[in-house]
């Protein structure tokens, strides 16, 4: 059973959670534009993709491992898609059904947009928190997730 208040402890600690969490966001899709490059969620999708590989996903597993809606990941693989940074085919077991698969050139965009996204994450959390904190950090934050990870 869920207490039907946070306590104050959960609520200053989910404040500071959301505000830090879009703050960094923020700070990270600056540094993306200001190299000329596409938004965190162009690289959110073709990291997905080239994780998986070459038997690629069908567009509902995506959209299972981004953080964006049903409606953004449709457009944004349409946007991909004319860029040739992603390609859909026929799925093999299902005439209706797609797979998406990240493209070389898909591969060498993710590869530019890390660049910059790396550099961010280094400056927005290894120059201030002590590689013990990040730890911690992780598995506090891996203790909310669902399902929780250790």
């Amino acid at each position: 059973m869920t207490k039907a208040s946070p306590s104050h402890q959960a609520a200053t600690a989910w404040a500071r959670l959301m505000r830090v969490s879009r703050q960094l966001v923020e700070k990270a899709e600056d540094a993306l534009k200001e190299a000329g490059l596409p938004p965190l969620a162009w690289y959110d999708v073709l990291h997905e993709l080239a994780e998986t590989g070459e038997g690629g996903l069908r567009p509902f597993e995506l959209i299972d491992r981004v953080l964006l809606a049903q409606y953004g990941v449709s457009r944004l693989l349409g946007r991909l898609e004319a860029d040739g940074l992603v390609e859909k085919l026929p799925a093999s077991d299902d005439g209706r059904g797609q797979i998406v698969r990240i493209t070389s050139a898909g591969r060498d965009m993710r590869r530019r947009i890390w660049g910059v996204y790396g550099a961010s994450i280094a400056g927005l959390m290894d120059e201030k928190l002590s590689a013990e904190e990040l730890e911690a950090l992780a598995a506090l934050l891996g203790r909310l997730r669902h399902p929780p990870i250790g």
